[in-house]
C-alpha cells in the first residue's frame, strides 16, 4: 500500500510544523507550500517543497498533482498579530486570505484532492458574554476582519463538499510549543519579562499544544467520512493563568520575582471539544504544558 500523499500549505510556520511532523509520523509523503524552502534539520524527515503565493491568479490544479489531502495552514498577515493582522491594507488581506483560500480549495478538488482540513480559529464566534462557553453550533458573529475571513472560508469549504470531496475546518485556539529551528517560541518575551522583573498584566487565555493541533489534523484525515459529517471542530485544551504558566518559570529556574496576580478564570470563553474528543482525540493537558514550559527554558 502506497504512502498517502498530503500537502500542508504554511508548513513552515508555527502551527504547520507541527502538522507537518504530525503527518510524517503518520507515514505519509508531505509537501510543504510556501514562500521559502525550509531550513536543513527544520523537520525530521525529507519533505518536499512548492513555492506558494497567496494570490488567486497564481493558483493551479497543478500544485496538487498527486496528492490525496490538503492541509490548509498558511496565513498572510502583519508580523505577530492574527486579529487586526490586516494593519493597513485590508482589501489586500481578503483577497489573500479569502480568495486566495477559495481558490486552492477548488484547485485541490479539480485535481482529485479527496479531503481538506482547513486552519480556522475561535475568532470566528465573535465576543461572548464572560464565561460562556464556544460549541460549535452556535451562531458565529466575529467582530475582527481576522475572524470575518476565516468564516467565510469555512463556508466557502463546506459549499464545496460532495460525495467526492469532503472539507472540515478545525477552530483552533491560541498555539503553544517550540517554535522551531532559529525562531522564538509564543511565549519568550514573557518568560524574558518575568526573569528581569518586569511588571506582567494579569491574563487567562485558552491554549493548545502545537502536538496536539497535529494530532487533531490527522484524526480528521484518518477518520471516516461519516465521522466528520458535521464539518467543525474546536481544538483547545487548557484555561491558562499567567499566574500558573509563570510559576512553572519560577520552579524551573529557582526565580523568586513576584508572581503577577491571578486573572479571571470564570470570564474566559472557553471551548467546547465533545465533538473532537468523541473522535478519540485526547491532548496532553497540564503534564504537556509543564513538560513544554521545562524544554523552552532549556533552550529546546
Amino acid at each position: 500500500m502506497s504512502m498517502p500523499h498530503s500537502i500542508v500549505s504554511g508548513g513552515t510556520g508555527l502551527v504547520g510544523r507541527f502538522i507537518v511532523e504530525a503527518l510524517l509520523t503518520a507515514g505519509h509523503r508531505v509537501t510543504i507550500m510556501g514562500r521559502n524552502v525550509p531550513l536543513d534539520g527544520f523537520f525530521s524527515e525529507r519533505v518536499a517543497f512548492a513555492p506558494l503565493r497567496l494570490e488567486p491568479a497564481s493558483i493551479s490544479t497543478a500544485l496538487f498533482e498527486g496528492a490525496d489531502f490538503f492541509v490548509h495552514a498558511a496565513f498572510d498577515h502583519a508580523p505577530g498579530k492574527y486579529r487586526g493582522g490586516e494593519g493597513d491594507d485590508a482589501e489586500g488581506f481578503r483577497r489573500r486570505n479569502l480568495d486566495a483560500s477559495l481558490a486552492l480549495f477548488r484547485a485541490a478538488r479539480a485535481a482529485g484532492v479527496s479531503r481538506t482540513v482547513f486552519l480556522s480559529t475561535r475568532a470566528v464566534y465573535g465576543p461572548r458574554a464572560p464565561g460562556v462557553m464556544l460549541d460549535e453550533t452556535e451562531t458565529c458573529l466575529p467582530d475582527t476582519l481576522y475572524g470575518e475571513v476565516k468564516l467565510a472560508a469555512e463556508e466557502a469549504l463546506s459549499a464545496l463538499c460532495d460525495d467526492r470531496f469532503q472539507g472540515v475546518s478545525l477552530r483552533v485556539t491560541g498555539v503553544y510549543g517550540p517554535a522551531g529551528i532559529g525562531r522564538r517560541h509564543k511565549w519568550a518575551g514573557l518568560f524574558e519579562d518575568y526573569l528581569a522583573g518586569r511588571e506582567i498584566t494579569p491574563r487567562a487565555a485558552t491554549e493548545v499544544h502545537g502536538e496536539d493541533v497535529g494530532s487533531a489534523v490527522r484524526l480528521m484525515l484518518e477518520a471516516p467520512v461519516t465521522a466528520l459529517a458535521q464539518g467543525l471542530f474546536n481544538v483547545s485544551d487548557l484555561v491558562l493563568d499567567r499566574r500558573d504558566l509563570l510559576a512553572l518559570v519560577a520552579r524551573e529556574t529557582g526565580c523568586g520575582n513576584a508572581l503577577p496576580e491571578a486573572a479571571d478564570r470564570s470570564a474566559v470563553n472557553a471551548m467546547h471539544t465533545e465533538r473532537l474528543r468523541a473522535l478519540g482525540w485526547n491532548p496532553g493537558g497540564e503534564a504537556l504544558l509543564e513538560r513544554t514550559v521545562s524544554k523552552l527554558l532549556n533552550g529546546y
